[in-house]
């Protein structure tokens, strides 16, 4: 800033400047003028100003563009007028500012994108290894190595090289430590390390592998030090690349790098992918390096930032901490937010202060205490909730108002052919590949090289011992060792190192057993030799073992991923973080309007009355579906086609009862003439839980759930469906329990779900029941595990119906608004592909509108304490309670659960849990 501030001063003020230079520094302004070549931006030529040094005895010219600068030399020894420089000076300070700042992007604060590093990092581990701390050894103290580098290979101070070598032994800054250290280096709440005399480090073996490998076969160049005193690589010949695996940071003159970790695993098999198939896309990457991957762990937010990062070399990285919600004490059901991880870089002391700042600014609300449990088994930050308090509210504020949620600013710089370039991923890896066949190239020259000397001295061995008697003959005749070496070399055509390898035998090597030794190495160099120059001659062979040698430590390094990715839009606080996760009801129209409603929008009703409406519907529509779920919970939509769609509950608009609803085609991208057939509410995606379908021309087919965790806006399919047929019921389960059947005709099939084959979306199922021609499936419900036993008592006996019955039961309800309860005991386990048993008697004009199987949550009086909803075609809805429902025989015609003089048919139902306290009264009675 001062050197700028110098720099306008003397351009608005161009006056004639005299300095006195003499001896080095004369020289070293001689130089500068000479030979730096950049131009200033400046306009007009200013004033020159001159400079005096002390004498000098010869006179010389130096024109540079014109002449622009002119070095005089006077007489006279030391009282001549001396050495005069005439330059312009806004030129000079331009000239040595960008000196600098190349200096400081070149040599100090930008890493290399060949081996990922910065000269300070190179040299510290050069030193090391020139000290013998490899894994094996023994730690040593930090001073010494400190000392190592500053003494041979680093002109500065011992801070910036002790803070360096820090870094690279702390776990939580690089995702793969190339440093072992002992003793205090620091930790995550910005602890500084202990002094340098009190602790050690030696290499880690990831550092040997990795970078020192390969470093004594030639295969970088060697440059001098900063005093010509000895030599040091320009480079470390990296096997990956390490400035993905460990990332880099780093402000120079006019620009910066910040470059995040990865994991090692996944790097590798990214640089596979880029070895096999040069035209690789990003989106093929991608696939086996999805992200970023930080030492500190947390979640990784969206995808958006990646992608732009990989691609322009720039972009944002939202980043979570990791937690978990856990009650500490469940007599006052308070619970408290465990903090198990931060973002990278963030410091933990801080943000402790920070919420503990909030807190007591009442900014951060319902939080009663806040403590710090972290130890040697990793991070635990503990936050006391208040009674009543929200955690997912809580939490989203942590979020928005502090470091838990950080942004990591990609901005991908290294030094590509001694320029400093912004690049993307696909960039990065193929300047890496092209530096490790080099590296390649030049070890299998180095090898080859060795491997020919040493052919050329066995081959003139075995010819002195073929001819043993003949040599000793001459070396005996010889009067000195020139002569023989002289002698040998005419008489057997040998070169002289031939020669002296023959005298330097000694008479043990003389045997038949030392010859074949000798025999068997030339063997064995020779094929060493065919196999080096057969790589040198193929790039494909040379790419192949840059894989193999990578593969070679991923299986010996890899480390599972610490960074979890979320598939988000972006890492910014969506609705859900401040919407309460309560119950709400969801109601469905054939002709697609969806509308979300609060729960107590119907209250309780006896059984036989007329209902209350479910709102206004549109012209020649009628109620499809109506369910309970919560506003937090994923809702997937399927379709009559088979297509299934996804989006949160919450997204759905709520409105009263009287309103029409939403379109479903204003929240979902339905295809023309697409119906939603069935919605399922998931609150978590589990592993062990399935999705049975069941089609209207009696298809089944079970699909595990976590197949439909990730749904694309567009959809995607859920079932093949053959011609004419429709995708119409849609229920979760396990393979633990068991799925109910039943046609319009009322025919019955109860089947264990581990029976139905599990397979994946695209494919159309199985058979589930023999229909008759004119019959249709009508409906589907599974039948929880416990409830198993009760399928063994085969058909039903005298006492299995009637009040005196225990559950559960299969509860039928009719088009026409009758209703029954059956027990489950009356019907048996039977296969897939069955007619069934008959579950219900209809005339010609009823059909069956539904099944549930009721009897999961029971009263005192052992007695269903559960509600079922019917809504009519006409979008009446009565909501009535289950044990209000008799129970009766397979072949009973049931009682009335609605009257539907003007409200058509029964078009849907759904069964609820009675959780919330009954109310007294009764509603009026609305009309349609």
């Amino acid at each position: 800033m001062a050197f700028a501030t110098g720099l306008r001063l003397l351009r608005s003020h161009p006056h004639t400047l005299s300095f006195s230079v003499a001896g080095p520094s004369r020289l070293l302004l001689a130089r500068r003028v000479t030979e730096l070549r950049f131009l200033s931006s400046v306009g007009p030529q200013r004033r020159l100003f001159a400079v005096k040094a002390s004498s000098r005895k010869r006179e010389d010219e130096v024109e540079e563009n014109g002449s622009v600068a002119t070095v005089k030399d006077g007489g006279g020894g030391e009282g001549g007028e001396g050495r005069v420089v005439v330059y312009e000076l806004h030129k000079e300070a331009t000239e040595a500012y960008m000196s600098y700042a190349m200096s400081v992007l070149l040599g100090r604060a930008l890493p290399d994108v060949r081996d990922g590093l910065k000269p300070v990092h190179r040299r510290i581990l050069y030193a090391m290894h020139e000290l013998g701390l490899s894994s094996r050894k023994p730690h040593k103290k930090c001073a010494r190595v400190v000392g190592e580098v500053l003494g041979k290979f680093h002109p500065h101070g011992d801070t910036a090289v002790y803070d360096s070598l820090v870094r690279m032994a702390q776990d939580f800054s690089l995702r793969s430590p190339l440093i072992r250290g002992h003793g205090n280096f620091g930790s995550m709440d910005a602890d500084p390390p202990a002094a340098m005399r009190y602790t050690e480090c030696r290499l880690e073996a990831l550092a040997e592998a990795m970078l020192l490998s390969d470093l004594e076969q030639d295969t970088v160049d060697f440059v001098p030090n900063f005093d010509n005193s000895q030599k040091e690589p320009s480079l470390l010949p990296a096997r990956i690349p390490n400035l993905l695996l460990n990332g880099a940071s780093g402000i120079a003159v006019g620009m910066a790098t910040n470059i995040p970790p990865h994991n090692l695993g996944e790097l590798v098999d990214a640089l596979s992918v880029l070895i096999h198939n040069p035209e690789a896309t990003l989106q093929e990457l991608l696939e086996y390096m999805p992200g970023p991957d930080f030492p500190t762990g947390g979640i990784i937010m969206g995808n958006t930032g990646i992608l732009d990062a990989y691609r322009t070399g720039r972009g944002r990285v939202v980043i979570r901490g990791k937690t978990d919600v856990e009650l500490f004490d469940s007599k006052s059901k308070r619970s408290a937010i465990i903090i198990k991880e931060i973002p990278y870089q963030t410091n933990k002391a801080s943000l402790v202060e920070k919420i503990a700042e909030l807190v007591e600014n009442k900014i951060l609300e319902g939080i009663s205490d806040i403590r710090d449990e972290s130890d040697r088994s990793g991070m635990r930050i503990v936050i006391e909730l208040k009674r009543g308090s929200e955690p997912s509210i809580v939490l989203n504020n942590l979020y928005r108002l502090t470091a838990l949620q950080s942004t990591f600013s990609c901005n991908m710089v290294g030094i590509l052919n001694g320029q400093p370039k912004l690049m993307g991923l696909k960039e990065l890896l193929q300047a890496f590949l092209d530096f490790r066949c080099s590296v390649v190239e030049r070890r299998a020259k180095y090898k080859l090289s060795q491997a020919q000397d040493r052919y050329h001295i066995v081959e003139g061995i075995i010819t002195g011992l073929e001819n043993l008697d003949r040599v000793i003959d001459l070396i005996r005749k010889a009067s000195s060792h020139v002569l023989a070496t002289t002698e040998l070399r005419k008489e057997f055509d040998l070169s002289d190192k031939q020669a002296e390898a023959i005298l330097d035998i000694s008479l043990r090597k003389l045997t038949s057993l030392e010859k074949n030794k000798f025999v068997d190495e030339g063997k064995s160099l020779s094929l060493q030799i065919s196999k080096l120059q057969e790589l040198l001659s193929s790039r494909k062979q040379i790419l192949e073992m840059i894989e193999d040698e990578a593969n070679e430590i991923k299986n010996k390094f890899f480390t599972p991923r610490r960074s979890m990715l979320e598939d988000t839009d972006s890492g910014q606080l969506e609705d859900i973080d401040v919407i309460p996760n309560e119950e709400i009801l969801l109601a469905l129209s054939e002709k697609g309007y969806l509308k979300r409603m609060r729960p107590d929008t119907f209250n309780l009703q006896t059984r036989g009355t007329i209902g209350k409406s479910v709102g206004k519907l549109r012209v020649n529509d009628t109620m499809s579906d109506f369910l309970v779920c919560r506003t937090h919970d994923y809702v997937l939509y399927f379709s009559d086609k088979g297509t299934v769609y996804s989006a949160r509950a919450y997204k759905i608009p709520e409105c009263s009862r009287a309103a029409a609803g939403t379109p479903l085609v204003h929240i979902l991208s339905l295809s023309e003439g697409e119906r939603i057939t069935s919605i399922i509410p998931v609150s978590e995606f589990e592993g062990d839980q399935y999705l049975m379908m069941l089609t209207v021309k009696g298809y089944i087919k079970k699909v595990s759930l976590n197949y439909f965790s990730s749904i694309r806006c567009t959809g995607i399919i859920a079932i093949q469906l053959v011609p004419g047929d429709e995708l119409k019921w849609v229920r979760r389960c396990t393979n633990d329990e068991f799925v109910a059947m039943a046609s319009q005709n009322g025919m019955v099939i109860l089947s264990p779900c581990e029976k139905v084959r599990a397979l994946g979306r695209n494919t159309r199922g199985g058979v589930a029941m023999r229909l008759k021609p004119e019959d249709k499936m009508a409906c589907i419900d599974i039948i929880p595990a416990s409830f198993g036993t009760k399928l063994e008592k085969g058909i039903e006996t005298q006492q299995t119906h009637g009040k005196g019955s225990t559950g559960p039961w299969l509860l039928f309800i009719s088009e026409s608004g009758f209703g029954k309860r059956v027990p489950l005991a009356s019907f048996r386990m039977s296969p897939l592909n069955r007619v069934g048993l008959k579950g219900y008697k209809f005339s010609l004009e009823n059909r069956l509108a539904a099944v549930f199987v009721v009897g999961f949550s029971v009263g005192e009086d052992g007695e269903s304490d559960e509600q079922v909803v019917l809504v009519s075609q006409s979008g009446t809805v009565n909501r009535i309670k289950v044990r209000d429902i008799s129970v009766q025989s397979r072949y009973a015609r049931g009682v009335i659960l609605m009257r539907l003089e003007h409200a058509g048919k029964i078009q849907s139902a759904s069964l609820i849990s009675a959780t919330e306290p009954e109310s007294e009264e009764l509603d009026e009675v609305a009309a349609a």
